[in-house]
């Protein structure tokens, strides 16, 4: 596969990389490309946007709200991929795409991957796409465009299966701190660390990025310490919460994580 921003950055950059999730669409319908241009700015190494859908399962309560005010402000994949058409003229971070099958699906995968790409899209995370039917009959199409697909981890993944996905993967591995949502706290428990410690000695050729429960400076480095960097969600969707200008608000986060 060819490379894209994406595996160039894991070449380039071998640790703390810090990966900011928000919701498109959130808080106000237009401030997508805004809130990227300043994550650029202020030193976010990668960027997840996430597409909204109705039915979020693996997010806890702060995404999942951001989500339904993102479709009540009327954000769709239509919407986003026109808001991002001429992102590349002013954002060279790499941009994953972060949402559920359903929507995609309804759009159409190949429509949907072509589209993507063409807007500067490096890489999508599909939660609940089964890992049988992307091997069969998905990558393919993923690999015409350029496409990297993420696949998460979980404390409960088998080693077989780890193996399987870093076999199957070009850009990096999404580790999954704990089994709950996203939103709860990553911390230095045994189990937590026996885990981290458990997938660090498999010797994956792929890098990790560790999520959930990423949310402040003492976390983030907590888990770069166990991977080559972390992903940064909840509380970021909850800094967009303040009262002042979007701007403001991304630039004081980043402070508060890199400074």
């Amino acid at each position: 596969m060819p490379q894209n921003r994406l595996t160039r950055l894991f070449q380039e950059k071998s640790g703390n990389l810090l990966n900011i999730y928000f919701t498109a669409g959130y808080p106000k319908l237009e401030d997508t490309v805004t809130i990227l241009e300043e994550l650029e700015a202020a030193g976010a190494d990668l960027v997840e946007i996430g597409m909204p859908f109705s039915d979020p399962l693996a997010d806890g309560p702060t995404i999942q709200a951001s989500n339904q005010v993102a479709l009540e402000n009327g954000m769709s994949i239509k919407k986003l991929l026109n808001q991002l058409v001429q992102v590349r003229e002013r954002v060279s971070l790499p941009l994953i795409l972060m949402g559920y099958l359903n929507p995609v699906m309804q759009y159409g995968f190949e429509r949907f991957c072509e589209e993507a790409a063409r807007v500067g899209v490096d890489g999508l995370i599909l939660p609940d796409l089964p890992f049988a039917e992307y091997e069969e009959e998905y990558k393919p199409v993923l690999e015409k465009y350029g496409l990297s697909l993420i696949f998460l981890i979980t404390p409960q993944t088998s080693e077989a299966r780890i193996r399987q996905i870093d076999a199957l993967t070009n850009s990096f591995i999404y580790m999954v701190s704990s089994a709950s949502t996203t939103g709860s706290q990553v911390q230095a428990s045994d189990s937590q660390q026996a885990y981290f410690s458990k997938v660090q000695k498999l010797g994956l050729k792929n890098p990790l990025l560790i999520g959930f429960g990423i949310s402040d400076k003492p976390s983030f480095e907590l888990a770069c310490q166990s991977a080559h960097g972390a992903i940064i969600g909840s509380a970021f969707i909850k800094a967009l919460q303040k009262p002042s200008e979007v701007r403001e608000n991304v630039r004081s986060f980043l402070q508060s994580i890199k400074g």
